[in-house]
C-alpha cells in the first residue's frame, strides 16, 4: 500500500536539517572547491550532504528511487519507469557556499507524475525550513519552534518587489526589470529566492537563464501550496522527470495570477 506523501513531510524535514548540520561543520572550517564536468564547483559539503540524504531516504523508503545532483547519472530510460521519486540538491547555491555568505540550502523534493508533491528548503546557517505537501497548506520554522503556515501575497498593483539572483542575472533579467517600471529589488541566493515569494516577502522572482530540476522542486511545492505559481514562458507550470533534466526560463509569482509574462521580450514569449 503507498503511503500517503504527508505522512513523510516531518521526517524529510529531520533529514534536511540533519544534512545541514553536515554542511555546517564543512562550512566552519577550511575546505577544498574542485570542479565538476560542467565547471560548477563541488565541495566536500555537497559530498558529505548527498550521503547522508541518500542513505536516510532509501531507509525510510527503500521503494522509492533517489535522484541527487551529485548522482544524476541515471538514463531516461530507466528514469522514465518511475512514477514516484526523491529528486534531491544536496547543496544549492554551492557559490554563496565558498562566498561564506549563508545564502545555501538543501533541497528535498517527493515527484509524482511529473510534480512535486511533497518538497523541503532547509537554510542551514539560518536553522530555517520551509516545507509543502500538496493539499496540506506551506509551512515556516525556524529552529525547534513549531511550524507556521505561509501564503504568497497578492501583488497590489505597482511598485513590486522582485527577487533577483545574486550570482547570475542577464541581459533578459535587465530588460524585464526595465519593462516593469518602479520596483524593489532583493538579491538573494538559491532556492531562497523562490522562498521569499512563498512567504510573501516577494511578489516575483524571474528566472531568465539555465538551472536544473533539483534546484526548483523543493521550493515549487512549497510556492505552489503558498498559494503562488511557477511557470514558464507559456505560463505553464514546470515539470520533472524530463529526458533532459534542464528546466526552462521560469517566473516564480505570488498570489492572485498576475500575468508577469506581459513584461517578457516577444522573441521569449515565443520559444517553445
Amino acid at each position: 500500500m503507498t503511503r500517503d506523501s504527508y505522512s513523510y513531510l516531518n521526517d524529510v524535514c529531520v533529514v534536511a536539517q540533519e544534512a545541514g548540520k553536515r554542511i555546517l561543520q564543512v562550512y566552519e572550517r577550511d575546505f577544498g572547491v574542485t570542479q565538476k564536468d560542467d565547471r560548477s564547483p563541488l565541495t566536500e559539503a555537497d559530498r558529505v550532504s548527498h550521503e547522508w540524504i541518500a542513505q536516510r531516504l532509501s531507509e525510510l523508503t527503500p521503494e522509492i528511487p533517489v535522484l541527487s545532483e551529485e548522482s544524476a547519472q541515471v538514463e531516461y530510460a530507466q528514469r522514465s519507469q518511475w512514477r514516484r521519486f526523491w529528486l534531491v540538491d544536496p547543496l544549492d547555491g554551492t557559490k554563496e557556499f565558498i562566498s561564506r555568505n549563508g545564502e545555501f540550502t538543501v533541497n528535498i523534493a517527493l515527484i509524482e507524475g511529473g510534480r512535486p508533491v511533497l518538497g523541503v528548503v532547509h537554510v542551514p546557517v539560518r536553522d530555517e525550513t520551509f516545507s509543502a505537501c500538496r493539499g496540506r497548506g506551506a509551512f515556516y520554522q525556524r529552529g525547534s519552534d513549531a511550524p507556521t503556515t505561509i501564503r504568497a501575497r497578492r501583488f497590489a498593483g505597482d511598485h513590486p518587489t522582485v527577487v533577483a539572483s545574486r550570482s547570475h542575472a542577464g541581459k533578459e533579467t535587465t530588460d524585464f526589470l526595465q519593462r516593469i517600471g518602479s520596483h524593489e529589488i532583493t538579491s538573494m541566493g538559491s532556492s531562497l529566492k523562490l522562498c521569499l515569494v512563498a512567504a510573501g516577502k516577494a511578489d516575483v522572482y524571474p528566472r531568465l537563464g539555465p538551472t536544473m530540476e533539483w534546484d526548483t522542486a523543493a521550493a515549487q511545492s512549497v510556492v505552489e501550496e503558498a498559494g503562488g505559481e511557477v511557470v514558464d514562458m507559456q505560463r505553464r507550470p514546470l515539470t520533472y522527470n524530463k529526458p533532459d533534466l534542464h528546466n526552462p526560463w521560469f517566473i516564480v509569482s505570488g498570489a492572485g495570477g498576475h500575468d508577469w509574462t506581459q513584461y517578457l521580450p516577444v522573441e521569449l514569449l515565443a520559444s517553445p
